[in-house]
């Protein structure tokens, strides 16, 4: 009995192992399938809407499956009493109301900071990141984002900064692993700005449970697509914008350059598409998503 255990153990971890991606010594995917991309939502498209009461959760939702997205992706502070978890039955009611509309959800995020000086404050955000990764799980959310920080606090090395972020990163990422949650740190031009500074916590949390949510909107200190090309590697999702900003300077989106990198790196996933005001989503989502949606097609 001990023995056929044991044959039995070996055989679920070597299936178990073939399932998980192969990481390079930096942190990053490799892969040789063929690019397959999923459409997603961010809701934050709506975030005008929503807060103002024009529209609830569930009506977003409707209008995304008309559209045609595959997924949607809504952020925690779109559930009642935020920062506070929602009840379980209303979080199965998204869940629900997401499967009827032939949605998957395929993220949800919160607001925190790692960055603040305080070690008391980063804990308690670290405590809210646990507690969000336990409603992604109830969700079938598959990734929870988080951010580093608002801001590079004043007096202090960037080099102790990033090791606060580092921890407060490895708490979660070993809480959500047992979930079943991905935590994925979108870059957010906060208290990490270059690729450089991005790169440097990525590459010390090594964990399958762990990755980069790649806002090509945050990138703006020189050439955004660049940038993005040296981040897609580690990309786990993405959030895809209108606008991209070159030298801080705003310009639209080369959707062809950005369809270019995803095929590259042999992207597979979601790709979250976010619009913002003044442009509004009722009427700006559709067309940027067919518009990314023929370019991808373009490519057989």
């Amino acid at each position: 009995m001990q023995r056929r255990k044991f044959i039995s153990n070996l055989a679920a971890g070597t299936a178990m192992s073939a399932c998980l991606p192969l990481y390079g010594k930096d942190h990053q995917v490799q892969t040789k399938s063929k690019a397959k991309i999923k459409s997603s939502c961010n809701i934050y498209s709506f975030n005008q809407l929503l807060t103002d009461g024009t529209m609830t959760l569930p009506e977003a939702f409707d209008l995304c499956a008309e559209i045609g997205f595959d997924a949607v992706d809504p952020t925690g502070y779109y559930f009642p009493g935020y920062p506070d978890v929602p009840s379980d039955a209303y979080i199965y009611e998204i869940k629900r109301h997401a499967f009827v509309n032939g949605l998957d959800i395929s993220g949800t995020g919160i607001r925190n900071d790692f960055a603040l000086p305080d070690r008391k404050a980063r804990q308690e955000n670290v405590e809210l990141t646990k507690r969000w990764v336990e409603v992604s799980a109830k969700l079938d959310a598959p990734a929870l984002r988080v951010f580093a920080g608002a801001k590079m606090p004043e007096g202090v090395p960037p080099s102790e900064v990033h090791k606060w972020i580092v921890d407060c990163l490895w708490q979660c990422v070993d809480f959500a692993r047992d979930h079943g949650v991905m935590i994925v740190l979108q870059n957010h031009f906060d208290a990490l700005r270059s690729v450089e500074e991005v790169k440097s916590v990525l590459d010390q949390v090594q964990d399958p449970w762990f990755g980069l949510e790649l806002d090509i909107g945050s990138q703006r200190l020189t050439d955004p697509y660049e940038e993005v090309r040296a981040l897609a590697p580690y990309a786990r999702t993405w959030q895809i914008k209108e606008f991209v900003y070159k030298n801080d300077q705003q310009e639209r989106t080369d959707v062809k350059k950005l369809v270019d990198i995803f095929m590259e790196v042999g992207y597979r996933g979601y790709i979250p598409i976010e619009t913002l005001p003044p442009s509004d989503p009722r009427e700006r989502l559709k067309p940027f998503l067919e518009e990314i949606q023929q370019e991808i097609a373009s490519r057989g």
